[in-house]
C-alpha cells in the first residue's frame, strides 16, 4: 500500500474542454467577422476616396481604432486557447521531516500608508501556516526604518508565543488575529461548545486587544526615514513565559541600508535584500512572498504549493507556483473591479494551460534557484561569481546545496554578513536587478522577473484551493484606484517599448502564444486611444451629420452589430460563468472606460517619458489607511468622486460630448431623416451615456460628500460645449 501511495501523483491537470471549445468556436466567428470589417474599410477607402475627402481624416482615425481594439483582442486570444484547472493531494506529501524549508517574505515602506497592526497581523498569519516550525523562517522587509514597525515586530513576537499554539491546539483555518477576532467569520469549528475553547478564546482575544492597543500607543514621534543605516535584528526571547514549550518559526526584522545618493530600486531592492540576507542566515530552497496587507487566510498554501514544487514531472523546470489575489474587503457588485476577476479566473488559467501564469506581486513560492540567473554557468571560478553576485564569500558559499547556517538559531548572533549584504554598496557592479533577482528595469518587478523566467526556460503553476490563501485589502476609492493603475500601466507599457517587448523578445524564447499573453499585459493600456476616439471623433461626426458606419439597409451593417454585441456577450458569458452578475459586467465595462481615458492614458504618456528620459521612476504605496465614510459609500455601491482633477476632467468632458453630440443627433435625425446613416452612431453614444449613468447621477442627483464637485464641474461643462460650438461653427464656415 505504501509502495502504491508513492506512486500517486501530488497534482493532476483537467483541461477545460467545454470552455475551450466555445472559446475556440467564438475565435473563428469573430475573427472572421472582423476580416469583414477590414475588408469594407479598405475597400471603402480606395472606391470612394472622392464623396469622402471632406471627413477623411474622421474615417482614419475610427479605422485605426478598429485596428487597435483588434490587436488587443487578438493578444487576449491566447489565455482562452487552453484554460486548464489543477486538482492537488496535500495529504500524499512525505513527513514533515523530508519536507522543504521555506523563507517568508514581507515587504512594507511606509507604517503610515500601510498600518503596523495590518502589518503585524500578516506576519503572524505567516508564522502560523501549517509547516513544521523549524523549517519556516519569516522575514521582514521595513524600508522605511521605522522604529514603530520593529517595537511592533517584538511585540507580534510575545504575542505568537501564545497564539501559534493556540491555532494548532484548536485547528484554526484563520491564523490572522485581526480577522479571527472580528465578525465576519466563525471559524470555531468543533470545539464552538468547549468551555477550555471558549475560555482560550477569551485569554487570546484580550492578548490581542492589549497588542492593539501596544502599537497604537506607541510614540508617533518616532517618524520613518527614507535615509538610514542597516538594521537588522532577530527576534527573540531568553525567557519564555507561560508556553508549552511550542516551536516557533524565526522572525527576522530587516530594515536594508538606504541613502539618497543610492538608487533603492523600490520594492525589486528591498526583496533582493531579502534574497541575500535570507541566504546567509536559513537559506531555504523555497520563498514565499507576501506584500504586508495580504495575510494568509488559510494555514495550508504551503503544503498546496509543495504538491508541485515536489512533483518529480515538473519540479526540475518548476519556478514558482502563483495563488490568486483576493480580498476580504470588496463590495457584493465590485463598482472599481478591485478583485481583478479577469486576470485571477480566466487570463492566469488560460496561461496555467501554456507555461504558466504570470508572476503576480505577492502569494507566490518561489523556488530559490531560479533567482540566480545563470549562475550555474559559472564554473567553480570565485573570481566570476563576485563579478556576477557581489563580494561575499558566505554567500556565494550559500549557493551550494550543502550549505547550512546556524544564524537564525543562534543566541546573540553576529550580523555583519547580513549587514554587508543589505548595505547600498554592494550591488555595484554587480548583475543584482539585471540577470540576478527580481529585475530593476520596471516598476512592475513582478511581471518582468516573471516574463525573464519563463524566457530562460523556467515553467510555473496557477493553484486556487475553494478556500482563499491569501487575503488582501482592496482598494475602495476612484481616486487611489486609479493612482495604482496610472503606477501599474505605466510599469507594464514601459515593458512594451523597450528591449524586453514581448513581440520580439519573447516568440524566440518561449511559445508563441505565451508571448502573445504577456504582449497583452503590456499593450492593453493602448486601450486609452481607440476608447479616447470612439468616444469623440463619432459623436462629433454625428453632430455634424458626417456617417462613419453603414447604413441599416447596407449588409455591412450586420458586421459591424455583431461584432459590437460579441463582444459584449462573450465578456457577459465570462461574468456569468465565474459567479458574476449583470450588475458586475456593467461595472466592469464602467471601470474599463474609466481607466481607459485616465491611467491606462497616463500610464502610457508616463512611461514614454521616461523612456526618452524626462521622467524619473517613481512608486508610491497605496493607501491602506481606513476611512469609514468611503468605506460605507463604497459598500453602497456609489462611487466617490472626491478624485483628482486629472481624473475627473476626462471623465466629465466625454459624458458631456456624448451627451450634447446624442441630443444634437437626434434632433438632426428627426429634421432631415437620416438615421438610417447615423444608427451606429448614436447606438454608440446612448451605450457610453447608459453605462456611465452613476457620473450623471453623482453631479445631478446626489447630495453626499462623494458626489461631483460642482466646483470642477460646471468649469469643465461650460468649457466642452463652448468647443462644441466652435467646432460647429468651423464645420459651417
Amino acid at each position: 500500500m505504501e509502495a502504491n501511495q508513492e506512486t500517486l501523483p501530488l497534482n493532476i491537470c483537467h483541461v477545460r474542454k467545454l470552455l475551450l471549445i466555445m472559446n475556440r468556436l467564438h475565435m473563428f466567428i469573430h475573427s472572421t467577422a472582423l476580416g469583414f470589417l477590414f475588408y469594407y474599410r479598405v475597400y471603402f477607402l480606395f472606391q470612394e476616396p472622392e464623396t469622402k475627402r471632406s471627413h477623411l481624416l474622421s474615417w482614419l482615425l475610427v479605422f485605426s481604432s478598429e485596428i487597435i481594439l483588434s490587436f488587443i483582442w487578438i493578444l487576449d486570444r491566447a489565455y482562452r486557447w487552453r484554460p486548464v484547472l489543477r486538482s492537488f493531494f496535500p495529504e500524499r506529501l512525505p513527513e514533515d521531516d523530508k519536507l522543504p524549508a521555506i523563507d517568508v517574505f514581507i515587504c512594507t515602506a511606509d507604517p503610515i500608508k500601510e498600518p503596523t497592526l495590518d502589518v503585524m497581523n500578516t506576519v503572524l498569519s505567516a508564522m502560523a501556516l501549517d509547516y513544521p516550525p523549524e523549517k519556516l523562517h519569516v522575514y521582514l522587509s521595513d524600508d522605511g526604518g521605522s522604529p514603530m514597525t520593529l517595537h511592533g515586530v517584538k511585540e507580534a513576537w510575545k504575542f505568537a508565543r501564545w497564539w501559534l499554539p493556540f491555532c494548532r491546539r484548536y485547528r484554526i483555518n484563520n491564523r490572522c488575529p485581526k480577522a479571527y477576532f472580528s465578525a465576519l467569520e466563525n471559524d470555531d469549528g468543533d470545539f464552538s461548545r468547549s468551555n477550555m475553547y471558549m475560555a482560550d478564546r477569551q485569554k487570546m482575544k484580550e492578548m490581542y486587544e492589549a497588542l492593539e492597543e501596544e502599537i497604537k500607543t506607541f510614540r508617533k514621534d518616532k517618524v520613518f526615514s527614507r535615509d538610514h543605516s542597516c538594521i537588522i535584528e532577530v527576534i527573540q526571547e531568553d525567557i519564555i513565559e507561560g508556553v508549552d514549550n511550542a516551536k516557533m518559526p524565526s522572525l527576522v526584522y530587516v530594515s536594508r541600508e538606504k541613502k539618497p545618493s543610492h538608487p533603492h530600486h523600490f520594492k525589486a531592492g528591498a526583496l533582493n535584500v531579502l534574497l541575500r540576507v535570507s541566504a546567509v542566515m536559513s537559506n531555504s530552497p523555497y520563498i514565499l512572498v507576501l506584500d504586508c496587507d495580504m495575510f494568509c487566510n488559510d494555514p495550508t498554501s504551503a503544503r498546496y504549493a509543495m504538491c508541485f514544487h515536489l512533483d518529480a514531472k515538473i519540479s526540475s523546470s518548476l519556478a514558482f507556483v502563483q495563488f490568486p489575489q483576493k480580498f476580504h474587503n470588496i463590495s457584493k457588485n465590485d463598482i472599481y473591479d478591485c478583485k481583478l476577476r479577469s486576470i485571477f479566473t480566466l487570463q492566469w488559467q488560460g496561461m496555467d494551460g501554456l507555461k504558466g501564469p504570470v508572476m503576480s506581486g505577492t502569494g507566490f513560492y518561489i523556488k530559490r534557484v531560479s533567482l540566480y540567473g545563470n549562475c550555474s554557468s559559472k564554473g567553480t571560478d570565485l573570481l566570476q561569481f563576485k563579478e556576477y553576485l557581489g563580494s561575499s564569500n558566505e554567500f556565494i558559499r550559500s549557493l551550494t546545496q550543502n550549505y547550512k547556517s546556524d544564524l537564525v538559531s543562534g543566541q546573540n548572533v553576529l550580523l555583519e554578513e547580513p549587514h554587508l549584504l543589505a548595505s547600498c554598496e554592494y550591488e555595484i557592479g554587480t548583475k543584482w536587478g539585471n540577470e540576478v533577482g527580481f529585475l530593476y528595469y520596471s516598476v512592475v518587478e513582478d511581471y518582468l522577473t516573471g516574463f525573464i523566467l519563463h524566457c530562460n526556460g523556467w515553467t510555473s503553476v496557477f493553484c486556487e484551493p475553494s478556500r482563499p490563501q491569501f487575503l488582501g485589502s482592496g482598494t475602495t476609492n476612484l481616486n487611489d484606484v486609479l493612482i495604482q493603475g496610472t503606477r501599474w500601466y505605466c510599469g507594464l507599457f514601459e515593458n512594451g517599448i523597450n528591449r524586453f517587448c514581448p513581440l520580439i523578445y519573447g516568440p524566440s524564447r518561449m511559445p508563441f502564444l505565451q508571448s502573445l499573453c504577456f504582449a497583452w499585459l503590456t499593450y492593453f493600456p493602448l486601450y486609452c486611444l481607440p476608447l479616447w476616439c470612439l468616444a469623440t471623433i463619432p459623436q462629433l461626426c454625428l453632430l455634424n451629420g458626417i456617417p462613419l458606419y453603414p447604413k441599416v439597409s447596407d449588409p455591412f451593417f450586420i458586421i459591424f452589430i455583431f461584432i459590437f454585441l460579441s463582444a459584449l456577450l462573450k465578456h457577459l458569458q465570462e461574468v456569468l460563468l465565474t459567479g458574476g452578475t449583470l450588475h458586475n459586467w456593467i461595472n466592469e465595462q464602467r471601470i474599463w472606460m474609466v481607466k481607459s481615458i485616465t491611467c491606462y492614458l497616463y500610464g502610457c504618456l508616463d512611461a514614454l517619458l521616461k523612456k526618452i528620459g524626462i521622467r524619473e521612476a517613481s512608486f508610491l504605496p497605496t493607501n491602506k489607511l481606513e476611512d469609514h465614510e468611503q468605506t460605507l459609500l463604497y459598500q453602497m455601491d456609489k462611487y466617490d468622486f472626491r478624485a483628482s482633477n486629472i481624473f475627473m476632467v476626462p471623465m466629465l468632458a466625454l459624458l458631456t460630448i456624448n451627451i450634447t453630440c446624442f441630443l444634437g443627433g437626434v434632433y438632426r435625425v428627426l429634421l432631415v431623416g437620416d438615421w438610417d446613416k447615423m444608427f451606429i452612431q448614436l447606438l454608440l453614444a446612448v451605450f457610453i451615456i447608459i453605462v456611465n449613468y452613476p457620473i450623471i447621477e453623482g453631479l445631478v442627483i446626489r447630495k453626499d460628500k462623494g458626489r461631483i464637485s460642482h466646483l470642477v464641474a460646471i468649469p469643465v461643462i461650460m468649457a466642452t460645449v463652448v468647443f462644441l460650438a466652435f467646432c460647429k461653427l468651423l464645420r459651417n464656415a
